[in-house]
């Protein structure tokens, strides 16, 4: 009898960078995302520059809370959607016009920052362009079965996920760095936000190189009205999370992690905007926000490294608990001793150890849950990732002072980790024992 984790392992097979480029299908799709994600970086990092460190706006919790969730909720509302839309849709049309779409919302957004509105119109435009960005990730995630072997699609999932991660790092970085060369007021601001259109555009140029159809799908075989088939997807999704005890348990860690790092963002962001000064090699500001997400960023690089020989060592349930014991501690250090350096480097093991969650929970919906409704569970875990994000920093935004110094509050939410600590080995025991190591192939990133 063949388990879920022999499957895992039989359908494995690593080929290395090299052969996963010797494919032309791949290499375009690849080029396509990589080009998207930078936008996606220049515009995220430009409209945050515009909204939260721009000398001519004045910044409260209210509308840092409000910019995050406009950036995040499109996972959440159109994620589900786009699934559904992607499987009737000619995939190379979705990837060429969307991306056109979204470089001509982009335009209308910098046409809202240049003028200095804030509020409704100008959330509107950033809503509507990171709804569509989330359309075409889904559509490049969608379409990468096409052009790679299915032997070798975690593979190629780890390498896309994580070139496209560094592509929107190196993004934000430029507009960073242009910020600093043309201005950090309306007009600077504007034109910083505006350089994302090159991205939009170039994706769709190279997405156009596909001949129609070879993308998919290949057929379709959800209900015809749209709204069935996101609701009916949730539903399945919900009742396979509920019956597969070690998934539910991941989804309990994963969340509990969530809420601890949206309410240390947006104490972060505000931090980094009023109460730190530069203190050595660390920087306030927008530089400061820069550092931060460079050491976070860094921790999950870490992650992607160690959790496969962690887990194999150790087993997912003790990794799993041990991860959420150092964020954790690092949590509490953030609000005991709340500096600018402590707040860096604690980043970095805060992100670290919520990637070591994430990608357990990963494997776990890999290994335990079956192919028919293995999508649908990851429809639901995307959605229910990014709403306990928005929906700690909106609660956050009510208690925070402006400058977001709260040290009680930083350490009071790291209790948080504790209802993740004791919850997941609780609800895994259900599933009864299981061999002390999975697949290191299975614990691989998603896009």
């Amino acid at each position: 009898m063949t388990t879920a984790a022999d499957s895992a392992t039989s359908s494995t097979r690593r080929v290395g960078a090299r052969r996963l480029f010797a494919g032309s299908g791949f290499r375009r799709l690849l080029a396509s995302r990589l080009i998207a994600q930078w936008g996606d970086g220049v515009f995220q990092a430009g409209l945050g520059g515009a909204v939260l460190f721009n000398p001519e706006r004045q910044a409260d919790p209210a509308a840092v809370a409000a910019g995050l969730a406009v950036l995040l909720l499109p996972y959440s509302v159109i994620g589900p959607f786009a699934g559904a839309l992607l499987d009737r849709w000619d995939r190379r049309r979705v990837l060429v016009v969307a991306n056109l779409v979204r470089g001509a919302l982009v335009l209308l957004t910098v046409a809202a920052v240049g003028s200095g509105m804030e509020g409704v119109p100008l959330y509107t435009g950033a809503l509507l362009v990171m709804g569509v960005s989330r359309f075409v990730g889904a559509g490049l995630s969608a379409a990468l079965p096409h052009v790679v072997d299915r032997d070798h699609l975690v593979e190629a999932n780890a390498l896309a996920a994580t070139l496209g991660a560094a592509a929107a790092a190196v993004g934000g970085a430029c507009a960073i760095g242009l910020r600093g060369v043309v201005g950090a007021d309306n007009a600077g601001s504007a034109l910083v936000t505006a350089v994302a259109v090159v991205g939009s555009v170039a994706a769709a140029l190279v997405s156009a190189g596909f001949a129609r159809g070879r993308l998919g799908p290949d057929e379709c075989d959800e209900p015809s009205q749209t709204l069935v088939a996101v609701a009916r997807g949730l539903g399945d999704g919900a009742r396979a999370v509920a019956t597969t005890p070690s998934v539910a348990a991941g989804f309990v860690a994963l969340m509990a992690h969530r809420v601890v790092f949206g309410t240390s963002t947006l104490a972060g962001v505000l931090l980094m905007r009023y109460a730190f000064g530069d203190q050595g090699p660390f920087r306030a500001g927008m530089a400061g926000v820069g550092q931060a997400v460079a050491a976070g960023a860094a921790g999950m690089l870490v992650a992607a490294v160690v959790t496969a020989p962690l887990v194999n060592r150790v087993g997912r349930r003790t990794a799993v608990v041990s991860a959420l014991l150092t964020a954790a501690t690092a949590q509490l250090c953030v609000g005991l001793c709340l500096n600018l350096p402590m707040v860096v480097v604690a980043t970095f093991f805060i992100a670290g150890g919520g990637q070591v969650v994430k990608l357990c929970v990963d494997a776990a919906v890999q290994q335990d849950v079956g192919d028919e409704v293995r999508g649908r569970v990851f429809a639901l875990y995307d959605t229910l990732f990014n709403v306990m994000y928005v929906l700690a920093i909106s609660l956050t935004a009510v208690v925070l002072p402006q400058n977001g110094y709260a040290p009680t509050l930083l350490v009071a939410v790291a209790s948080v980790y504790l209802v993740g600590m004791a919850g997941y080995p609780l609800m895994d025991r259900r599933q009864g024992p299981r061999p002390r190591s999975d697949p290191p192939e299975a614990i691989s990133p998603r896009p």
